[in-house]
């Protein structure tokens, strides 16, 4: 198949970008065994999560053996395969021909040729199904309506919560929350059993920790990283007031070690009871219901609480991108096509169990009634949040790039990172909220500076 030439390369940020993502360099990587596999052979780099360890355990014998295609992978964790993805497809080594990257990093590979568009691939096979893939899915991995990615799995976030709990406290959850309404039901549920909090969220420092659930609270009060002309506004009314209410929820009826708690910290603290209520990322969900689980039946899910916004969940995609420098795109395609795709995910089901399938990216899923059987709790609370998304409107305002929990620029890792240092440093009591975003907003404004900078001299 030919390949094709993607949408003009239109965004002023992309000469940044080697810079900003790649703390190391844009040097390409050795050869260290990839890229010289022969014709019928394919080279892919992956993170190390669970989802991709039993795909790397089953295409041997159902993807090799039924396309001729051998597939070598490498795969790190996620702070490493990130690195080593962004120096591979910086330089344009091509020794990689397809990786697992993100929402996030998708667009910004897109525009800069990083990446090849994929929307001749998908006319061609008829077998695919792309329309079944969630709508969101779809907008968050293409650029100018030309696809560049295709979702392995997603996600949103939605809010759980102890049923038990709040029925013997007499509390009722709203069929669609308000922080506030949140925030007083925390404070109810505090210490309604020993040891157990109101809720749990996340304080620990990242861009992708207590800045992802909190950047959907910032844009539901009102507030945005930048206005659609670059503006920064992290020092806004808005946005103080929605860090100011997050970071006096957790300190008044958070968990015991807030500033350092993530994903994992708080996904425990539900599992074991020592939080009655907790605000995160729908695939928690398989966790906290799976065989074994303290928790099993005793949870609820709520949409993601709301403030100006008729919705505020995150939406997040662990996704396959084709390496633009690779000379195997054909055989890339297959792999892709046929690690997301619907039979893939029966494959799962029937010799792994339906648990672990890698959902969250396609409608048929939740009419799948051997998938329901299991992830009946909470299937639908799923899709609705994932649905709701709208990684292009997920505030009051315009933006400047794609993005619901981030701000789809190259430089939006260093500013969010440093800003959450702050922010749990606030939590922890070390920081005023206030001396925080005026920093962050000082970060903010050197890169709008630069933004300018660029765009004038093109």
């Amino acid at each position: 198949m030919p390949r094709k030439t993607g949408p003009a390369r239109t965004l002023v940020v992309i000469s940044s970008t080697c810079v900003a993502l790649v703390a190391t360099g844009c040097a390409g990587w050795g050869g260290g065994g990839v890229g010289g596999g022969g014709p019928d052979s394919i080279d892919v780099l992956m993170v190390n999560n669970p989802q991709m360890v039993d795909l790397q355990n089953l295409t041997a014998e159902h993807f090799t053996q039924q396309t001729g295609i051998s597939v070598n992978f490498t795969v790190l964790p996620e702070n490493d395969v990130r690195d080593k993805i962004s120096q591979e497809f910086t330089s344009q080594a091509g020794q990689y021909d397809v990786a697992s990257l993100s929402n996030f990093e998708i667009p910004i590979y897109a525009r800069a040729g990083w990446v090849a568009p994929l929307d001749g691939f998908i006319a061609q096979d008829e077998e695919f199904a792309y329309d079944d893939i969630l709508e969101p899915m779809r907008t968050s991995l293409s650029v100018d309506d030309v696809p560049y990615g295709i979702p392995f799995y997603g996600e949103s976030s939605f809010l759980m919560y102890r049923q038990d709990v709040l029925e013997a406290e007499g509390v009722q959850m709203p069929e669609q929350p308000t922080w506030p309404e949140v925030a007083d039901i925390a404070a109810q549920v505090d210490g309604a059993e020993p040891g157990m909090s109101g809720i749990c969220l996340r304080g620990q420092p990242g861009w992708g920790q207590v800045m992802a659930p909190l950047t959907t609270v910032v844009n539901t009060f009102g507030g945005t990283w930048f206005e659609e002309d670059m503006t920064p506004r992290v020092d806004a009314p808005e946005f103080t007031e929605a860090v100011d209410f997050y970071v006096d929820l957790v300190r008044e009826h958070g968990q015991n070690g807030a500033p350092a708690s993530g994903f994992v910290e708080c996904l425990n603290n539900l599992q074991q009871g020592n939080s009655a209520m907790w605000y995160d990322a729908t695939s928690a969900a398989g966790s906290l219901e799976a065989p074994g689980s303290p928790v099993q039946g005793k949870i609820g899910y709520a949409p993601a609480p709301v403030m100006e916004t008729d919705s505020s969940g995150w939406l997040y995609a662990w996704s396959w991108a084709i390496q633009d420098a690779s000379e195997k795109q054909d055989n890339a395609w297959e792999f892709v096509s046929w690690a997301s795709g619907t039979e893939y995910e029966e494959l799962v089901g029937e010799e792994l169990g339906w648990s672990r399938v890698p959902a969250g990216k396609r409608s048929s899923t939740y009419d799948n009634e051997d998938y329901l059987a299991e992830a009946g709790p909470f299937a639908e609370a799923t899709r609705a949040a994932i649905e709701s998304a709208d990684p292009e409107n997920p505030g009051v305002q315009p933006r400047p790039a794609i993005g619901v929990q981030f701000v789809g620029i190259p430089e939006f890792p260093d500013l969010g990172t440093q800003v959450s240092q702050d922010i749990s440093a606030a939590i922890a009591g070390r920081m005023s909220v206030d001396e925080a975003l005026a920093r962050g907003q000082r970060v903010a404004e050197d890169i709008a500076e630069r933004y300018e900078e660029r765009a004038a001299q093109q």
